[in-house]
């Protein structure tokens, strides 16, 4: 079966039986790891889902905006940010990102697992975008494999732990994400300007998280940071 990614999936999605579990995950880890030395501004989280790659943000000194198609999600999301008592460093915007945009540009512009209702990697140009100068730009998505048909489709809800945010596994359960929202690291550092972008990070991980039912989920994603030059 074939979705558009459109509000109206990503509302079914988040009043589904695991929005609960998408709601209380944790900040990703390779934001963690790599937005840790970063100095704090201005920041956007796209796709933010239930906010917590946001709210961590927020906790260490950035002043973000979530951006999320889904109401449901930000709603959860406010009440984590005013929980964490962050909630004056957050905004939270609901908005289809294939057509919002900002009034600004961003110190940080990061995306987790996010889908759009256009392509992956023209969703990836438009936040890119949205990087001030000497701004830095974080995706992690889902890495696609070789085997996968373009398309390929899965409906099933995503595992416990892996969908938090806009698209954090939505919809896709343990068997992955469809093949049109997968990418590789290489699909999106060809399209960084080498005369615009320093590219710090281009990797391909695999980590194992523990799934709905405790089963071992196997987590394939790109990481890609790069550095806006002045």
């Amino acid at each position: 079966m074939t979705h558009s990614f459109d509000r109206e999936y990503w509302d079914q999605i988040w009043q589904g039986d695991r929005a609960a579990a998408m709601a209380a995950g944790r900040p990703n880890p390779h934001l963690v790891r790599e937005a840790g030395e970063l100095a704090p501004g201005t920041a956007l989280d796209a796709g933010c889902g239930a906010g917590a790659e946001a709210i961590w943000l927020a906790t260490r000194g950035w002043q973000v905006t979530g951006v999320d198609i889904a109401g449901t999600a930000l709603d959860r999301a406010a009440e984590r940010a005013d929980a964490a008592g962050v909630a004056g460093r957050v905004r939270w915007v609901e908005a289809d990102l294939s057509r919002w945009q900002p009034d600004d540009r961003y110190d940080l512009v990061t995306t987790h697992y996010a889908h759009s209702a256009m392509s992956q990697l023209e969703f990836y140009d438009r936040i890119a975008s949205w990087v001030a100068p000497a701004g830095t730009l974080f995706i992690v998505g889902h890495l696609h494999h070789p085997e996968q048909h373009p398309d390929q489709h899965h409906d099933r809800a995503p595992a416990a732990g892996h969908g938090h945010g806009h698209g954090h596994g939505h919809g896709h359960g343990e068997t992955g994400p469809p093949a049109s929202a997968s990418v590789t690291a290489a699909d999106i550092t060809t399209r960084l300007d080498p005369t615009v972008w320093e590219v710090v990070t281009a990797q391909e991980s695999h980590r194992e998280l523990t799934g709905h039912g405790g089963h071992a989920t196997s987590i394939h994603d790109v990481v890609v940071r790069a550095d806006r030059r002045r």
